[in-house]
């Protein structure tokens, strides 16, 4: 029976964490070897090994497959695992998907995760075809008694977001930048909606998808339509396709219009700079990849469990970095705005 886990204390986490087929394989950063078929020299037999396959956005996506992978690093570095022992393939399609996955379990890994709401079903069919197999994935529900699912509360964290947007704009008008319009990405969406309407009801909401997480041309395209509209603050959840955003706004911010983006995943301050990126609703990913795979090293893989992570499990929130542009009277809003949500009184839309 599927067990689902609704809470989980924000102590819990902390202390916790602190394939070849058609995959594209990629030269892995900090000295991995990319390879999922083995490491160089012999590793220690208690040595556990854990794979990562990307969805499509690709592991350098300054998003959630990026922040996944330093998860990873940081597991092994954390337990001095020998080098290689975590890795990753990469994807280009989803028809690598199942390949990628199917060689990190038939080459004996002790866990192979799946990033990424579009690898759910081809995740799904690994497992049931590998049920000695242990497998985790973010972003998606999949009902197998050797996987264990992390989801998070989107709609909760992109609501702060939203606050933040509607008492800044200046010109009454926000925007907001999906990929593919899935589930997931539509929690980011309602979420902030929500937020803006809830801070200040006579904010317009624009919102266009472009129906990718891995083409930044296309989110620049969005990003000056919106802009366009007279929007002055964009607020993405579209992976790898959101540095087209960041790379519209810094344009018009170069020829001094006052607009802004707001970063998602990940603080996108650090790779995009203070002067453009408002704040970032962070979603933390890294932490949820070491939580579980430290997990299955020390013997407590649960298969079958669904993890849900939002603003009262520390799993969503905005960056520590915020107070950088965003005054004191408005982050001291959004605080009591988070409290609301945590208690219950205020219940942000998902679908």
């Amino acid at each position: 029976m599927k067990k689902v886990l609704s809470v989980l204390s924000v102590a819990t986490l902390s202390l916790s964490l602190v394939l070849a087929g058609c995959g594209s394989k990629t030269e892995a950063p900090q000295g991995q070897t990319g390879n999922a078929g083995g490491t160089e020299g012999a590793a220690p037999a208690a040595a556990a090994r854990v794979g990562m396959v990307t969805d499509v956005g690709g592991v350098n996506d300054n998003s959630f497959n990026q922040s996944a992978w330093e998860g990873l690093q940081k597991l092994r570095t954390d337990l001095n695992l020998p080098e290689g022992n975590v890795n990753f393939l990469q994807s280009t399609s989803d028809a690598d998907y199942v390949p990628n996955l199917t060689q990190f379990v038939k080459d004996g890994w002790d866990l192979t995760w799946g990033i990424g709401f579009l690898m759910g079903d081809h995740l799904k069919k690994v497992a049931d075809e590998n049920p000695n197999s242990k497998l985790a994935i973010i972003d998606a529900e999949v009902d197998a008694p050797n996987v264990e699912s992390v989801l998070f509360k989107e709609h909760e964290g992109s609501f702060l977001a939203g606050v933040v947007a509607a008492k800044m704009s200046k010109t009454k008008k926000v925007g907001f930048v999906g990929g593919v319009e899935i589930p997931v990405i539509k929690r980011f969406e309602l979420g902030f909606e929500a937020g803006v309407k809830a801070a200040d009801p006579s904010v317009e909401v624009i919102k266009i998808y472009t129906g990718f997480f891995d083409k930044p041309d296309e989110g620049k395209s969005a990003a000056s339509q919106i802009y366009g509209q007279g929007a002055d603050i964009i607020f993405h959840a579209a992976g790898g396709t959101g540095d087209g955003v960041f790379n519209e706004g810094k344009n018009r911010k170069s020829k001094g219009e006052d607009v802004w983006v707001i970063g998602v995943d990940k603080d996108q301050s650090l790779t995009f700079g203070d002067d453009i990126t408002l704040t970032s609703m962070v979603k933390r990913v890294d932490e949820a990849v070491h939580r579980v795979s430290k997990d299955v090293i020390d013997g407590k893989f649960e298969g079958g469990k669904i993890v849900w992570l939002g603003l009262a499990e520390d799993g969503v929130g905005l960056a520590d970095t915020s107070s950088k542009n965003v005054p004191e009277d408005v982050l001291k809003l959004v605080d009591e705005y988070k409290e609301k949500i945590v208690k219950g009184e205020i219940k942000v839309p998902a679908e």
